[in-house]
């Protein structure tokens, strides 16, 4: 598969591209700059009044020793709110911030220290003089959720195996004893850290999209324009925000997207001019699930190209980079990764 998919324009990404090939083959770490960060905050986004009607009144004691409190679970609630978090740093490359997105089961805890105690490609962006908004969607880490009088389904939950071979990290099941168990040849994922990447796992619910796409419109509209980099299960939240403010998000990094856009072709449309791209790891053709849903991503950026979209596809192992896993963000070369990104953001013109 060729790493650049975009007909109008392989001749120059090509050039382009050569010094990321360089970087690829002569430095796993690159060399980072000071981190100066000289604002941090945060703030809630979205939300909406839900009503509970007909429930019992209770005497509760929420602490031992604690006297009962009344409480009446009918009313109205605020539920599905965002939590975002902010950081500013000196001096300022980047001429718009970028808003960095997680995927399914997670939180923006993705983008901070790896699971084995390294810097995250949340450090790297501020190191690299971008202010950059870290989230966690509805439902998950700080952000808001709803009971279920409000939510009637039923969370989905990962067991400790589940990723091991889903991420593509390795196959078979997860064990504590390293020679019982089966990492891809070369797997750039710290194995001696998976137990403290399962801890960032949180319970998804799969009827909560609408949600989330109301709520990360809320922020974009609040803090854009701006750069959007997802992962996973944030492609289709990337990809429709994208569609819904063309005028707000200026450029979409989609980094293994296992959620798609929408196909529409006037959905398709408002992506015209908008600089894309697609990254994708290695071990995908040792898979069951990724080939099918790469394949469906690559031919959904082709009615992006027909609609006028600037798509470039970078597959890693093509450039030199071998070894990541889903969660590239975390794998042992993810600055180098990372890099790659930031070049491909200075080539459009987002950065010095």
């Amino acid at each position: 598969m060729p790493i650049i998919k975009n007909k109008l324009a392989i001749a120059s990404f090509s050039l382009a591209f050569a010094s990321l090939t360089v970087l690829a083959q002569s430095s796993v770490t690159p060399k980072l700059p000071p981190m100066n960060v000289v604002d941090i905050g945060s703030f809630h986004v979205g939300g909406r009044f839900a009503e509970v009607s007909g429930k019992e009144v209770k005497d509760v004691v929420f602490t031992p020793g604690g006297a009962p409190a009344r409480i009446d679970p009918n009313g109205k609630y605020l539920v599905e709110s965002m939590y975002v978090q902010y950081f500013t740093p000196k001096p300022l490359k980047a001429k718009l911030p970028i808003l960095l997105w997680h995927g399914g089961g997670l939180t923006g805890v993705t983008y901070e220290s790896t699971p084995d105690g390294r810097e995250g490609w949340q450090q790297y962006f501020i190191r690299n003089g971008w202010k950059t908004y870290v989230s966690d969607a509805v439902e998950r880490g700080r952000s808001g959720f709803a009971s279920p009088d409000i939510w009637p389904a039923s969370p989905q939950y990962l067991t400790i195996d589940n990723p091991w071979s889903r991420f593509r990290i390795g196959t078979g099941t997860w064990n504590d004893d390293p020679a019982q168990r089966n990492q891809y040849p070369g797997s750039q994922f710290p194995a001696e850290g998976y137990l403290n990447f399962m801890k960032q796992v949180v319970p998804r619910w799969t009827t909560t999209d609408e949600a989330i796409i109301k709520a990360y419109t809320d922020l974009v509209d609040k803090v854009c324009p701006c750069v959007v980099l997802v992962h996973s299960q944030g492609g289709q939240f990337g990809q429709k925000v994208a569609q819904a403010r063309p005028d707000k998000v200026k450029a979409l990094v989609l980094v293994e997207p296992a959620g798609l856009g929408d196909p529409d072709p006037q959905k398709a449309a408002a992506l015209n001019g908008m600089p894309i791209l697609t990254v994708y790891g290695d071990y995908i053709d040792q898979d069951s699930r990724w080939p099918s849903m790469r394949k469906g991503q690559l031919a959904l950026n082709e009615k992006y190209i027909a609609a006028g979209a600037k798509m470039d596809v970078i597959n890693l192992p093509e450039i030199g980079i071998k070894g990541n896993s889903h969660m590239m963000m975390m794998d042992r070369n993810n600055m180098q990764v990372a890099q790659v990104i930031n070049d491909w953001l200075k080539k459009k013109g987002f950065t010095q």
